[in-house]
């Protein structure tokens, strides 16, 4: 039923997804915290990855963003299928293994399980983070492209620490603009998924924009869709996001998964992938095969 896809085609581009996910968090990171302002007076335009930031990291170092979408798509690739279990114990481990960083509510919701078991946060109005956005490009590619699947899996995986409607609406509606771009829709499609999403929640109305990118998830999508629907390049997109500043390691890493699902590998500057460490880019590679391979479009080809 899906062989109208292009299924080299979506591989490349769910490998672009990915790949500009680590980018963005990598490049981002370096002026996370930052203004805008301050990032002009500091860099004119911050455009290459130098590592350091708040948190002193390396050059091509990943945070949290990525870290806990690997979590999530080495669960899926570990089970052969879909774990809530699994996705939770990793994420586990890994605030065991004490990460560079980790959100209030995603530490409170993986602390939950770790002493509880419990596998869905209760209902808050004060968790609308992006943190259960950041993560979520194994989800929408190990569903690809069942509306159903997405939507299920990516309320669950949220709900392990963000139960609130502002942040679901984010996910779900990031997610359907990921199928839409790893399918190769145009970018009127994927304008006319956010402005649906703006028509049932204002509060993520971008136009005219107001230059805030925290961590409150829509502020967060607010920039990520300013920039990604002005930019005409991958570099373009990334550039404009990661210099507004704020929570930029987050706005660049999901500006980055959206922009390479849609510009594809080639759109990427060597430059910025000269500069990732070479073993989480191969782990990227092979678990994003995988996804795509399991996925309802690799399964019917």
């Amino acid at each position: 039923m899906f062989r109208q896809y292009d299924l080299n085609d979506i591989h490349e581009r769910a490998r672009a997804a990915f790949i500009g996910m680590a980018i963005g968090d990598a490049l981002g990171a370096t002026v996370e915290f930052m203004t805008a302002p301050e990032i002009q007076a500091s860099y004119g335009v911050f455009r290459d990855i130098t590592g350091g930031g708040w948190l002193r990291l390396r050059p091509g170092q990943i945070t949290d963003d990525t870290e806990m979408a690997l979590c999530i798509a080495r669960a899926i690739v570990q089970s052969q299928g879909w774990s809530l279990e699994r996705i939770a114990a990793n994420f586990a481990a890994w605030l065991k293994s004490r990460p560079v960083d980790c959100g209030d509510t995603c530490r409170k919701g993986i602390r939950a399980f770790m002493l509880n078991g419990t596998l869905e946060a209760p209902p808050n109005q004060w968790d609308a983070g992006n943190g259960a956005a950041m993560r979520l490009l194994p989800v929408a590619l190990f569903s690809l492209p069942d509306g159903t699947l997405l939507s299920r899996y990516m309320l669950e995986q949220a709900h392990l620490t963000h139960n609130n409607p502002v942040s679901d609406a984010a996910c779900l509606c990031l997610g359907r603009m990921l199928h839409q771009a790893l399918c190769g829709q145009s970018k009127m499609q994927l304008r006319r998924e956010a402005d649906g999403l703006v028509a049932r929640f204002p509060c993520f109305s971008f136009q005219p924009y107001h230059g805030l990118a925290s961590a409150y998830v829509a502020d967060t999508m607010q920039t990520v869709f300013h920039w990604f629907f002005r930019g005409r390049t991958f570099e373009e997109c990334l550039v404009g996001t990661v210099n507004q500043g704020g929570d930029a390691d987050t706005t660049g890493a999901i500006c980055g998964m959206l922009a390479g699902a849609y510009y594809g590998m080639e759109s990427i500057p060597r430059r910025w992938i000269r500069k990732m460490d070479r073993r989480v880019i191969s782990e990227i590679e092979e678990l994003t095969r995988q996804l795509v391979v399991a996925s309802p479009v690799g399964r019917c080809w």
